[in-house]
């Protein structure tokens, strides 16, 4: 008997979705120095100068600010590397994360 070669293609149609975001929050305290602040914000969310400055100004007059939008595992790796900063330099410097309202599943 012969055996014969079918030269069949299978369709697989894939879909990704996006992971859910969080968002960073940084909070005001009255012991951090601004300029530490700003240091957090350049060295480990890679905010340019400007930027960084005007979000310590949020962060300092309206007492917490956000701070950008990241997957889960990016927030809290960010937050754990600014909070051990803060740590190591004697600060009480608080950085959260949460689920953006909009990726709330209710």
């Amino acid at each position: 008997m012969e055996k014969t070669q079918h030269n069949i293609k299978e369709r697989t149609d894939y879909r990704f979705e996006q992971p859910p975001m969080y968002i960073v929050i940084m909070h005001n305290d009255d012991f951090t120095t601004m300029e530490f602040v700003v240091k957090i914000l350049k060295t480990v969310f890679f905010k340019p100068e400007y930027e960084a400055v005007e979000l310590m100004l949020k962060v300092h007059k309206e007492n917490a600010a956000v701070i950008g939008r990241y997957t889960l595992d990016m927030a809290a790796s960010k937050c754990k590397k600014a909070t051990s900063m803060a740590e190591k330099e004697g600060y009480p410097f608080k950085v959260t994360y949460e689920i953006e309202p909009n990726e709330l599943p209710f």
